[in-house]
């Protein structure tokens, strides 16, 4: 059913939506003797990304993504060395994109909507992650929160997109696999557009907004969205 009010104009969320975080495994599984600490150092990165946000003070993201991994070694009683460093920041660089995102990028672009991306991430110079993954081309605008220091989903982020494009947030509709980042949109005056990839799940509580839409692969994702389009 189509909605005469669906925005034209989708933001994308870029890690673990667009990129596949999962090929930073090996370099967890060397390090930690165990692949699945990649999820426990993610979640740190967000949740201590937020909590400079929520205490007015400001780290690149790659800085705390640094900060996060000594942490987690930390805990884990593991030593981190330089080498180990460089090897995060470069397979941070150079994620694939997951197996759906070219075919659902495809289909939204060819049914004339606009794409573009916001990132937790600094700005990088070429190529980027984006240009390293192939997708760039399909975006009209890639936007980074550094103009505005403060992560998602702080408000101001969304707004920033919205300011840049000269367009209202109710022009714009976000698709992240991170439910905190639907929600921020939404608060926001965007829509919310939630990828269900693995690791990632609704949350049911009072006061908690449900995503416009719901959808397990990206390509999936796409066609709702495109039926959501005014005719």
């Amino acid at each position: 059913m189509s909605d005469d009010n669906f925005p034209s104009i989708i933001v994308f969320d870029v890690n673990e939506t667009l990129l596949d975080i999962n090929s930073l495994e090996p370099l967890f599984a060397r390090i930690f003797g165990n692949r699945n600490v990649l999820r426990e150092w993610f979640a740190q990165l967000i949740l201590y990304s937020q909590t400079m946000t929520l205490s007015g003070l400001y780290s690149p993201f790659g800085e705390l993504g640094v900060g996060a991994l000594r942490m987690v070694a930390t805990i884990h009683q593991v030593t981190i060395t330089d080498s180990d460093i460089v090897e995060l920041k470069q397979r941070m660089s150079s994620m694939p994109a997951h197996p759906d995102v070219v075919p659902a990028l495809t289909r939204l672009r060819d049914a004339g909507f606009r794409l573009v991306t916001l990132t937790n991430s600094a700005s990088s110079a070429s190529p980027t992650p984006l240009d390293n993954a192939g997708l760039s081309h399909f975006f009209e605008r890639t936007f980074n929160i550094e103009t505005v220091g403060k992560f998602k989903p702080a408000p101001e982020t969304y707004h920033l997109v919205a300011k840049e494009l000269s367009v209202e947030t109710a022009d714009l509709c976000l698709v992240a696999c991170h439910l905190w980042d639907t929600i921020g949109a939404q608060a926001a005056g965007c829509r919310g557009a939630f990828l269900t990839r693995p690791h990632n799940a609704i949350l049911v509580a009072a006061g908690v907004p449900s995503p416009d839409l719901i959808a397990s692969e990206l390509t999936t994702l796409a066609d709702k969205i495109i039926l959501s389009r005014p005719a």
